[in-house]
């Protein structure tokens, strides 16, 4: 029960972040791509920020035998840069350019918007699908 409060007061400040940070705007992300054009290096303070914030966790509390909140740490076990990696980076980026929407600011700003962005969180989630069938084959 503890871990699901976590989880929603963690979950509260992720979205409030990024809304006072202004990345729910997708033209955020779209300025942010346009490196030569009207670069806009917002996102990349954002996302200094959460690597720093998570770097410290990562520092103090995977040094611990176990976490606070789960029997045990959950770590990627496969660091190889493979075929699959690839392809879906790359594809994550041509979807991300186009839309100029990533998926944590769509899901946060859902409430804000519901009937512009329910099409894409649609979309997205059927496209998840897509990907973990092909992935498994």
């Amino acid at each position: 029960m503890i871990s699901i409060l976590v989880a929603l007061v963690v979950g509260c400040l992720f979205g409030i972040g990024l809304a006072f940070g202004g990345m729910l705007d997708p033209s955020k992300v779209v300025g942010f791509l346009d490196i030569f054009g009207a670069w806009d290096p917002s996102l990349a303070f954002v996302m200094i920020g959460g690597i720093g914030v998570n770097a410290l966790g990562h520092f103090f509390l995977v040094k611990g035998k176990k976490p606070i909140f789960a029997k045990k740490f959950q770590l990627p076990e496969n660091i190889n840069i493979d075929r699959n990696l690839l392809v879906g980076s790359a594809l994550f980026g041509i979807g991300w350019g186009l839309a100029g929407l990533c998926p944590g600011p769509v899901v946060a700003s859902i409430l804000l918007n519901p009937m512009s962005l329910l099409p894409f969180l649609g979309v997205m989630l059927v496209g998840l699908k897509i990907g973990s069938v092909l992935k498994s084959k």
